[in-house]
């Protein structure tokens, strides 16, 4: 069993899409330091797609909350797959930078049109979590757009 099954109140953020272009441009682009911090919008620290690599992302911080974003590479599946926890909050704030304790899962899948992207945030408890999965709900959704301009600029 895992952590997820233990939060009975924990909610997801799923998001979709289809790019044109093939897995191993997505891929690069979800998987090279200096790309994912043009589509993430934050300084990225010690980004390595490699099972186990710790790193960083640093956002604004908050009350107790150094702003520190903590993940790790839980799983890569080359042009298949990227899992990473990503763990950041004060257990003192509330509202923005409240302790949060999640799981990002990226997914692609190889299409006639070129590749079917999924982006699975899980693990929001709420109401704990609740500023953060709404703000994130809308920010990942702008954030599949980047990946794709980014990927696009790839292959100019």
């Amino acid at each position: 069993m895992n952590d997820m099954a233990l939060k009975p109140d924990a909610r997801e953020i799923v998001i979709d899409a289809v790019f044109p272009h093939a897995p191993e441009k997505v891929w690069k682009t979800l998987t090279q330091a200096d790309l994912v911090a043009r589509w993430v919008k934050m300084p990225v620290k010690g980004f390595a797609a490699v099972k186990g690599t710790r790193f960083t992302y640093q956002t604004t911080p908050a009350g107790e909350w150094d702003g520190i974003i903590r993940c790790e590479i839980l799983e890569v599946v080359p042009y298949e797959r990227l899992v990473y926890s990503w763990k950041g909050g004060h257990e003192g704030n509330v509202g923005y930078g409240t302790l949060l304790d999640t799981r990002v899962t990226w997914t692609l899948a190889r299409t006639q049109e070129g590749t079917r992207i999924r982006i699975v945030h899980s693990g929001f408890v709420l109401p704990r979590n609740e500023s953060a999965f709404t703000n994130m709900s809308n920010g990942w959704k702008k954030v599949v757009g980047i990946v794709e301009t980014v990927t696009a600029e790839q292959m100019q």
